[in-house]
């Protein structure tokens, strides 16, 4: 538990912290490797995150810390900035150089960032740094972006500023998480829909593999490309924009345009994936657990051998789960490569689950899984400062004002 970050910034700054501002990190519960297809993803907001803690200074310099990291930066107001190494601020430097270029009016400030997102895990750590960055710059500077506007410059952050192609969903789901709500987002429109998601007596279960993965240097581009020639292929028969557009039998007709076996495999997957997320949402909104967990362990199944992005740390936790009576769902979440897992469990389960799973798992991969658990909480906003600011792996519970 983290519940001094106040005084870590005062003893860093010397000061007091004037704001704080927190974003969630997110899971995925159906619908993986969707969003850069134009197709439909599930994600909702979690309750560990990044807080970010502020005061200005009249240096007119930039100064960023972390409680996670041992580097640091310190750089002046400039019109633009540019990437530098590999270091973990370039996700809120990314932000600043677009704050920078679109004419805002900005000064000096020393910031502050504390994450209990696992780094590396695919609980997108990433986008809850930049889209926290993102809100709290638009509400101290009155710039006046819409969220909206404030995703599309953190997502543009990552492809551009990052070098990562990823799709929109992260960063939307950070944004505008609602709490005990799934949000099912139409990647290509961006219209979305807050699906009522009651656990009924279930918890998330949220595992990390402990296998970390870089989506810069994975085969994350290389499924992205792989999407494109698929698409490219199909688009000799079809009037489409996205692999999205079309459902399992269109796809299935038209299938042999794609003359790659391996390509013809991604698409498979993208086309029946983004099917999963419909019947998810009419489970859910029926009430239906069991129909859901069913779709979580198909989605699994389609990542594994269509898609090729899971590995055998996730599998394992996949298998184990299937195994356990209570747990009804279980799927890699995230880009896959290692990162993490999700199950649902029964919450008067967890304990013996994560005790069950750790040694299933220590014994098929040599070292142990972390597992958390955590609701469905709400999105980016900002914090009050004058009460005690308690982040910890299983519950953040802070009062958002309203964003």
């Amino acid at each position: 538990m983290k519940n001094n970050l106040p005084e870590d910034f005062f003893k860093i700054y010397n000061k007091e912290a004037q704001n704080i501002f927190f974003s969630p990190g997110r899971v995925n519960l159906i619908g993986e490797h969707i969003d850069y297809n134009g197709g439909l993803v599930m994600p909702c907001a979690i309750t560990l995150g990044t807080y970010m803690l502020i005061a200005p200074n009249n240096d007119n310099v930039f100064r960023f810390t972390s409680i996670n990291f041992d580097e640091t930066l310190e750089i002046p107001l400039q019109n633009g900035y540019q990437k530098d190494s590999e270091s973990w601020f370039n996700y809120p430097l990314g932000v600043i150089h677009y704050f920078s270029r679109s004419g805002k009016e900005l000064g000096g400030l020393d910031m502050l960032y504390y994450g209990d997102i696992p780094i590396g895990s695919g609980l997108s750590s990433s986008a809850s740094i930049e889209v926290v960055t993102a809100f709290a710059f638009n509400e101290l500077f009155q710039c006046g972006f819409s969220k909206l506007e404030l995703v599309l410059m953190a997502k543009k952050v990552e492809n551009e500023f990052i070098g990562v192609n990823s799709g929109i969903m992260d960063q939307f789901a950070v944004a505008f998480g609602e709490e005990n709500k799934a949000l099912m987002l139409d990647c290509d429109t961006l219209d979305y829909e807050a699906v009522d998601s009651n656990l009924d007596g279930y918890i998330l279960a949220i595992i990390n593999t402990n296998k970390p993965r870089k989506l810069a240097e994975s085969k994350y581009n290389e499924r992205v490309h792989e999407c494109q020639i698929a698409l490219k292929a199909l688009k000799q028969e079809l009037e489409i924009h996205n692999l999205c557009e079309i459902d399992t039998d269109t796809f299935n007709l038209h299938k042999d345009l794609i003359k790659d076996e391996v390509v013809a495999k991604r698409a498979t997957h993208v086309v029946a994936e983004n099917e999963r997320v419909k019947l998810a949402a009419k489970a859910l909104a029926n009430n239906n657990l069991k129909e859901f967990g069913k779709l979580m362990y198909a989605s699994h199944d389609s990542l594994k051998n269509l898609y090729e992005v899971s590995g055998a740390e996730l599998d394992a936790v996949v298998e184990y789960a299937l195994t356990d009576k209570n747990v009804i769902g279980a799927r890699m979440t995230g880009a896959g490569f290692g990162g993490c897992a999700i199950a649902l469990v029964k919450q008067d389960s967890l304990e013996s689950f994560t005790k069950a799973l750790s040694e299933y798992y220590t014994g098929k991969i040599g070292y142990a899984p972390s597992v958390y658990s955590s609701h469905i909480g709400n999105g980016v906003g900002e914090l009050n400062l004058a009460q005690s600011v308690y982040s910890s792996m299983d519950n953040a519970v802070c009062e958002l004002q309203e964003a």
